[in-house]
């Protein structure tokens, strides 16, 4: 039986099928995903992520990021310890707070696989580009809420958003082997019910979850 791999509902409806894979809709969640059999292996995942080519001074790069960074800038005061969860390679993100006196953590199932991170409290997390890679949704949005300093804690994410199914057909996010689970808007407003976040969306791929 297929399950949302993010509210665990059992009542999946077909959404899309192209020359490459079928795509699943989840009605109480409303995440889209691609089902189990079109993930890929370890090995041929991180394949594609060794063809990226972004670097700590690609001005393009920390353009791109400033989208989440300037967020996280104007919430959280200096000193605040955060982690950059699927950091990649070349932790950008990371190395652009730290010079702004947050003190940064980094985690990458790939390129930076020290779990002794997890072991700490932090003030805020950052996902740019990762969560539509990540296979078990639901438990990485509850770990990472284990994570978070319980009073204030920020979650900043930054992924493409779903808008309706006319737009998805001719979505060349969805392209992407590596790319496996959707967000829309309601998506968010979802886990943030779900979990008693606030869900703020200040760009139109980032969306900043709170503890109220």
């Amino acid at each position: 039986m297929t399950t949302c791999p993010l509210c665990l509902n059992d009542r999946i409806c077909d959404y899309w099928e192209d020359k490459v894979r079928c795509y699943l809709h989840c009605p109480c969640c409303d995440l889209v995903f691609v089902p189990e059999e079109y993930l890929l292996s370890a090995a041929d995942e991180k394949a594609e992520y060794d063809k990226h080519e972004n670097t700590l001074d690609d001005p393009g790069y920390l353009k791109f990021l400033s989208r989440t960074y300037q967020h996280i800038l104007q919430r959280t005061p200096k000193g605040s310890c955060g982690l950059d969860y699927g950091c990649g390679p070349a932790p950008a993100l990371a190395h652009f707070l730290s010079h702004h006196e947050r003190q940064m953590s980094v985690f990458d199932i790939f390129y930076a696989p020290d779990e002794s991170v997890f072991q700490h409290t932090y003030d805020f997390i950052t996902c740019t580009e990762v969560i539509e890679h990540i296979v078990n949704t639901h438990d990485t949005i509850l770990h990472w809420l284990q994570m978070l300093d319980k009073s204030s804690g920020l979650i900043a994410i930054m992924t493409k958003r779903v808008t309706e199914l006319d737009a998805f057909k001719q979505w060349h996010y969805k392209n992407d082997p590596t790319h496996i689970r959707f967000f829309s808007r309601s998506t968010f407003e979802w886990i943030a019910e779900h979990w008693s976040l606030t869900a703020d969306f200040p760009e139109k791929d980032v969306v900043l979850l709170s503890r109220n």
